[in-house]
């Protein structure tokens, strides 16, 4: 097979490698049709995150199962099939609630560094019952990739973020996780999501998405559009110092901040005394993408929540490098890619 890894900063090659085998008899192998770039692989490539001799990267993908081991029973040989990023065991007491996160044996994230990545021919998949969804009628393939992650991710930010209804949320960073998420916001009753992003094409992608987009230093336009009381609710995709001293300066007094984004192996200089005094909540989250489909699908398949426009572009799996260099450019023209094998 082939696969996409990340060799250091910038650096990305696609590598002849082993041909997956079955991971265990609860285990599969899928053959991958479309991959995608998220942003947090964007870590990996923009030097963040440590890659050691090499990650073979991609969390997000669909395929066709290709072998499957005698305890698996919910998919078979033939199926198409979408995958969560995040892996649980699938049988203990926390997976059981669709949680992967809370798995007693520890979750993994597919193109981690442990388990293998998605931007490639083919992948194994371990308690495959758990971690693979055939994909439904109605949903079309850019729509299972935004399950795997995306879509789960922003869903599960706006949901964390305590939003009353009717209320006004704010949601910092319009990549595909921000866009989901205002589409989330919207759909979970918020009556007035506010958009930032230094891009103005990615918040022009907002506004069409039901956001009010912001200009200027975020804060002040904030206590601007509320008569200085500040959102109910924040989405912070991003997670920069930056942008987290933003979402606490924005958030009103009791109010809720909801962090997606994927911080810097660095300390962040939590003001704990002025969240104290104000009463904010404040919550970090990796998506329970299991956990997200019973809400999420109904909603894809009947066009309740749109999950066109977010993937811009598609490049062959050979084509990695520039597919990356495109991402990294965080342009308003590209927002999200596809690979294909």
């Amino acid at each position: 097979m082939r696969n996409v890894v990340i060799t250091g900063p910038g650096s990305v090659e696609v590598r002849d490698a082993p041909d997956p085998v079955l991971p265990g008899a609860d285990g599969a192998v899928v053959g991958v049709e479309s991959a995608a770039i998220c942003g947090s692989d964007l870590h990996f490539y923009d030097g963040d995150l440590p890659v050691g001799d090499g990650v073979a990267v991609g969390h997000e993908f669909i395929g066709t199962v290709l072998e499957v081991g005698p305890e698996v029973s919910n998919v078979r040989v033939g199926d198409r099939v979408l995958a969560s990023s995040v892996t649980g065991c699938g049988t203990c007491a926390g997976c059981a609630t669709g949680n992967p996160v809370t798995c007693a044996r520890g979750m993994q994230i597919f193109g981690s560094g442990v388990l293998g990545g998605g931007q490639a021919t083919a992948v194994a998949v371990p308690a495959a019952d758990f971690q693979l969804l055939g994909i439904p009628d109605g949903v079309d393939d850019e729509a299972a990739l935004l399950l795997t992650d995306n879509l789960s991710t922003g869903w599960i930010g706006a949901k964390k973020a305590d939003i009353p209804p009717g209320g006004t949320v704010l949601v910092i960073g319009l990549g595909a996780v921000g866009l989901c998420a205002v589409r989330a916001a919207v759909a979970q009753g918020a009556g007035t999501v506010l958009a930032a992003d230094p891009v103005a094409g990615r918040r022009a992608l907002a506004v069409d998405s039901g956001a009010t987009a912001l200009e200027g230093p975020t804060v002040a336009a904030v206590l601007e559009h509320t008569d200085g009381r500040g959102v109910d609710s924040v989405v912070d995709t991003v997670a920069l110092n930056a942008t987290l001293d933003d979402a606490l300066a924005s958030v009103r007094a009791d109010g809720t901040v909801s962090v997606l984004g994927v911080h810097d192996l660095q300390p962040y200089p939590l003001p704990i005394l002025m969240a104290l005094i104000r009463n904010l909540t404040l919550r970090m989250t990796t998506a329970p993408i299991q956990q997200t489909w019973v809400d999420l699908l109904p909603l894809v398949t009947s066009g309740s929540l749109r999950t066109d426009g977010i993937f811009t572009h598609r490049f062959p799996l050979a084509d990695a490098p520039d597919a990356y260099a495109a991402v990294a450019a965080r342009s308003p023209e590209c927002v999200k890619v596809i690979l294909r094998p």
